[in-house]
């Protein structure tokens, strides 16, 4: 019997499904596969159908107890090349986990190499690729060969030689660390990373991925501190930074196409006690959506913000620390104004997402093209919307408020803790308190909280004890906290969302402004009339489920009223 008559006659597909799936594969792709992708079977549907015909037992990879021991007699290589994963011994085998029952080359090649008889068993492809990784480390095969091939010379040349003789040696073994290094990427856009980081530690080289705003340590072969040098000259040629520079902090930026999707890499290094360390932002332009209604804000909260970018002038900020999410609300903005009628110019540092419909400048501040500068020029080129990357000194700020006071809507980022912090911070960059009243129309604060992963968050009746004292009452008949769970690699949690604070600027404020008052007191009198701070907004989401009590507490800090 063939695939698609296994699984006919285990019952888990109708002869109707399995012609059309046959016939969308045309002999490029087998039914099973044809049939999981297509959303009509899931891939334990046919791995359970299939092992009931063949006799094979269908296992739960998270539920087992490696034995390294056992692990360290199979070639590497072979296990990440043909995705399996030796179990455990039982009676003179070794239990192998496969996803492919059919694949018997595979399994007489792994068994010719190790010298054991090999008992299969089945499990999901995704789970023992991740076993894998974290157990022989990413890039363990390639590690394993670079290693097989490496000699002590190598090593030392990498390490002594100036620019051209060093770009020599890095492609004399450029097959093996090229592939190390992709693999390394392609691994950290699989875990939705947001940054990745090379750092450099006296036992040895530490990688790190920010996940959900979170660091979470890579399991890596020991065997890669033999190729740092290497590595860390292959992203600087990437980069196309100076590899021979080896005291001085240098900035790059990478462009790449990974497996379909373009990727930006904007890559720092700077030189520290054991080597250079390196972090890799990595912007993943097939991920972004800039729409205003996948932000996260609520209803009233849109309303007034959908009100302020369509003012005629003015200056909206966005506030929050590096990583808040500032970024993709602006980006969100303009293009829910962004018009055929409209010109629209951003200046930014660097110009992260490239915007079809809007004109982007990239600061250059070595020859003199700042923030400031930048926006004195674009002023002659008829804008009506201007973005500005952030307002960091008091020249960018006047020139903002220059440019508002002009008949100019101006967007821009500060960075202040609060909504009520952005009104003291110009004041205190050299702005005078009447021309910021007069400008600046509204603040947003933002920060991001980790979602609760939907399909392992588990509802809970609150007590007293398990929230906050400045939690809404009366308690609600339900909340929900994090669990764990192979979807979201046991953390509970899955993805960010936004919580925003939103301070329209009314008479009120703009008297305190001019008052020189402190950004508590425009604190205070924002609580008075209704604002939503932050802490607010989050509880708001943790009653709606979206996130939990901890995550909300990890983020913001309690409101106060004196």
């Amino acid at each position: 019997m063939d695939i698609g008559d296994i699984l006919l006659a285990q019952g888990v597909v109708s002869r109707e499904q399995l012609n059309a799936a046959q016939h969308a594969a045309g002999g490029a792709k087998r039914v099973d596969r044809q049939l999981v992708d297509s959303g009509l079977l899931t891939e334990d549907q046919v791995l359970r159908a299939l092992g009931d015909e063949l006799g094979m037992r269908l296992v739960d990879i998270d539920k087992l107890t490696v034995d390294r021991d056992l692990l360290a007699k199979f070639p590497a290589r072979e296990i990440f090349k043909h995705t399996l994963f030796p179990v455990s011994r039982r009676n003179g085998s070794v239990v192998v986990a496969t996803s492919d029952p059919f694949d018997l080359e595979a399994l007489d090649e792994v068994s010719t190499l190790s010298g054991f008889r090999l008992e299969p068993v089945l499990a999901r492809r995704g789970d023992i690729a991740r076993l894998i990784r974290e157990q022989l480390g990413v890039g363990g095969d390639t590690l394993t060969e670079m290693v097989a091939q490496r000699t002590e010379e190598d090593v030392e040349l990498l390490e002594g030689l100036g620019e051209a003789e060093g770009e020599l040696a890095e492609m004399a073994q450029a097959a093996s660390v090229v592939r190390l290094v992709n693999e390394l990427l392609i691994e950290a856009l699989a875990q939705n990373t947001s940054d990745v980081h090379l750092e450099p530690q006296e036992s040895g080289l530490v990688i790190r991925f920010r996940v959900d705003g979170l660091l979470r340590v890579q399991p890596i072969s020991q065997e890669i501190n033999y190729f740092q040098a290497a590595i860390i000259s292959r992203l600087k040629i990437m980069a196309k930074l100076n590899i021979a520079e080896k005291r001085l902090p240098q900035d790059g930026r990478i462009k790449l196409r990974v497996q379909g999707r373009e990727v930006d890499v904007r890559m720092s290094i700077i030189p520290m006690m054991h080597g250079e360390g390196i972090v890799l932002r990595l912007l993943d332009k097939g991920r972004m959506v800039f729409d205003l209604k996948n932000v996260g804000l609520s209803e009233v909260m849109s309303s007034t913000f959908h009100e302020l970018i369509n003012m005629p002038h003015g200056i909206i900020l966005v506030t929050g620390p590096t990583g808040s999410g500032k970024t993709t609300t602006l980006y969100s903005a303009l293009n829910e104004i962004k018009d055929p009628a409209i010109k629209i110019i951003t200046v930014e540092d660097p110009v992260e997402y490239q915007t079809p419909g809007i004109s982007q400048i990239q600061v250059h501040s070595k020859i003199g093209l700042t923030f400031a500068a930048g926006l004195r020029s674009i002023l002659r080129h008829d804008p009506d919307v201007i973005l500005i990357g952030e307002i960091r000194d008091g020249e960018t700020a006047n020139a903002a408020i220059q440019a508002s006071l002009t008949g100019h809507l101006v967007f821009s980022t500060l960075h202040t803790n609060d909504a009520s912090g952005a009104f003291t911070r110009l004041v205190d960059m050299g702005v005078e308190p009447y021309l910021v009243a007069s400008t600046v129309e509204g603040v947003m604060a933002q920060r991001l909280v980790r979602r609760l992963c939907r399909h392992c968050k588990q509802p809970f009746i609150p007590a007293e004890d398990d929230v906050p004292n400045d939690f809404p009452r009366p308690l609600p008949a339900q909340l929900w906290r994090p669990v764990g769970c192979r979807e979201c690699s046991n953390s509970g949690y899955r993805g960010r969302e936004g919580i925003f604070e939103l301070l329209r600027t009314d008479e009120g404020v703009r008297q305190l402004c001019i008052e020189r008052a402190s950004s508590v007191q425009v604190l205070q009198y924002g609580l008075r009339n209704g604002l939503t701070t932050l802490r607010t907004d989050g509880w708001r989401k943790a009653l709606l489920g979206i996130t939990s009590i901890e995550e909300v507490n990890r983020i913001t800090k309690p409101d106060f009223l004196s």
